[in-house]
């Protein structure tokens, strides 16, 4: 048995409550203070572990938290998001639990986040504290970006996780997966917002003079659910409506929120230019489209696919028979996919239902995916 994975099976019961403890730090990512709350968590555990911790404070977010452990002229990227899509006061009454399932003797855990993805800043910190105990020091130097916002877009930390990736030999993602399977390749993300204005007037003394926002935003949404293609891999959802005032007014504005999801660059290309030209079905309504792709697609390319036979196989020297997945949901290492920088994602714990209430993730698999971690870093220095 490898001595990291030794190591870490002992070391399980720590990882459960650390995990707890995290996952009991409630962080939506609209509260700055309670993400900041995991980030002082993380802070205190690697500066435990001789890193070297930098805060990167923000204003509308919670602070970004950069991490580097080790020595050497090169580096490797590991991400991680503190976030989570869950309010605070969740998990008075979801909090979290580790019960083992009598079928198939897994330990399971739920509660708010611990799939998506405490459990993979879990696997981060325990890959390193193996390294760390057993000296064995990588060739390149570690440096993991943990940010704030990563759930509504990584709409500050972009800039800061395409500046450290283009310093990095690979970027390695902390995201959950499913068993064995590591994320080669994602979906590019696009969000848009509709505003249509119309003409109020009476419903009933008037209703022929009134131009319905309502109507138009109608005949929009119809067209937008249309554009989706299964066999190019492209979807449009129309997630969020909001129309009218009053049941007896003709309603004089509409508003909708667009997601878009695209499988390459150039399809991403093209369909942000049909969304963004569409036009008023009532050339009497007034139609403003606004908004892009804010994640490029994760494409796959040699240098992807030499680091996922890389993981592959070391992954065998542990028992793990791994297999390449790709998914419809975005990730930062979309980022630095697109910069050319090889990457590898779904690193994190093992489970599924990410952001519903049915979220678990396997506690059992764990120590196995920090290994997994752990030796992938030595490996990627040889």
């Amino acid at each position: 048995m490898s001595r990291k994975l030794e190591y870490l099976l002992d070391r399980q019961e720590a990882m459960v409550e650390a995990l707890e403890q995290l996952v009991m730090l409630e962080s939506p990512s609209t509260d700055p203070a309670a993400v900041n709350s995991v980030g002082g968590y993380l802070a205190q555990a690697f500066g435990a572990l001789d890193a070297g911790v930098e805060r990167i404070p923000q204003t509308d977010y919670g602070d970004h938290l950069r991490v580097s452990w080790g020595k050497g002229d090169r580096q490797i990227l590991l991400l991680g998001h503190m976030d989570t899509v869950w309010p605070v006061g969740e998990t008075e009454g979801r909090p979290f639990l580790a019960t083992r399932e009598e079928s198939s003797g897994i330990l399971v855990g739920t509660g708010p986040g611990a799939f998506d993805m405490k459990g993979g800043l879990v696997i981060g910190l325990f890959a390193v504290s193996a390294l760390r105990d057993l000296g064995l020091a990588p060739a390149h130097r570690l440096v993991f970006l943990f940010n704030s916002d990563e759930e509504v877009g990584s709409i500050t930390s972009r800039p800061l996780i395409e500046e450290e990736a283009q310093r990095s030999d690979a970027a390695l993602v902390l995201e959950p997966s499913r068993e064995d399977a590591l994320v080669v390749w994602r979906k590019g993300v696009g969000r848009f917002e509709l505003e249509v204005q119309g003409v109020a007037s009476h419903s009933g003394a008037a209703h022929e003079r009134g131009v319905s926002a309502v109507q138009e935003m109608a005949h929009q949404i119809l067209h937008l659910e249309a554009m989706t293609d299964y066999g190019l891999g492209s979807t449009v959802n129309v997630g969020e409506v909001r129309g009218g005032a009053r049941v007896n007014v003709r309603p004089a504005s509409a508003w909708a929120s667009v997601d878009l999801r695209v499988t390459t660059a150039e399809e991403g290309l093209r369909m942000t230019d049909v969304i963004r030209g569409l036009q008023p079905v009532d050339p009497r309504a007034t139609l403003t489209v606004s908004g892009g792709l804010n994640r490029p697609p994760w494409e796959a390319s040699p240098e992807g696919d030499a680091l996922f036979e890389r993981a592959k196989r070391v992954g065998s020297t542990l028992g793990m028979d791994i297999w390449p997945a790709g998914t419809g949901g975005g990730s930062d290492g979309n980022f630095t996919a697109a910069l050319g920088v090889p990457t590898l994602d779904g690193l994190g714990i093992v489970g599924n239902d990410a952001h519903a209430l049915t979220e678990w993730a396997d506690l059992s698999s764990m120590p196995l995916r920090a290994a997994l971690l752990a030796e992938l870093l030595l490996d990627l220095g040889r």
